[in-house]
């Protein structure tokens, strides 16, 4: 695994006590009946929505990262198919908290959009690492026996 590969997983595995951190806000927001939460419907599904985004995508994160030094792909490519799935973990979540972020909020705003950015970031990743793979995948097929070792 490369240094930046190693880093960022370092990273994502930190990251990620932001994230059971949240998921205690949100349990102390339900026991609690936390004005704003529990009476907003709205707002309590996206920031469930939010919270169970960056999760997921923190850890299909960790899985790409694991991936991306095993692709034939040029520098950009790798650093997209990198990055890609994190800045998802970041923006798609960030667009269903902050597009809600008044407790008398009855709709979203704009930083709603932040979750289509995101979503072209992970699609970005997802595409790039798959089809790194798979050329990786044919040319050792195609090497002599003998340059595979």
């Amino acid at each position: 695994m490369s240094r930046e590969s190693r880093l960022l997983a370092g990273i994502l595995l930190v990251v990620l006590l932001t994230v059971m951190f949240g998921g205690t806000s949100l349990l102390g927001f339900l026991t609690s009946s936390a004005a704003g939460y529990v009476d907003n419907p709205l707002r309590h599904d996206l920031f469930r929505a939010g919270h169970a985004h960056a999760g997921v995508y923190l850890v299909l994160s960790l899985v790409m990262v694991r991936y991306v030094d095993e692709t034939v792909l040029g520098p950009f490519w790798k650093w997209l198919a990198r990055t890609g799935a994190p800045i998802a973990a970041i923006l798609i979540p960030a667009a269903f908290f902050l597009s809600v972020a008044s407790p008398q909020a009855r709709e979203p705003n704009g930083l709603i959009n932040l979750a289509y950015i995101g979503a072209l970031f992970l699609a970005a990743a997802v595409l790039t690492l798959g089809v790194g793979l798979i050329r990786a995948a044919r040319l050792r097929v195609n090497e002599p026996e003998s340059r595979m070792r």
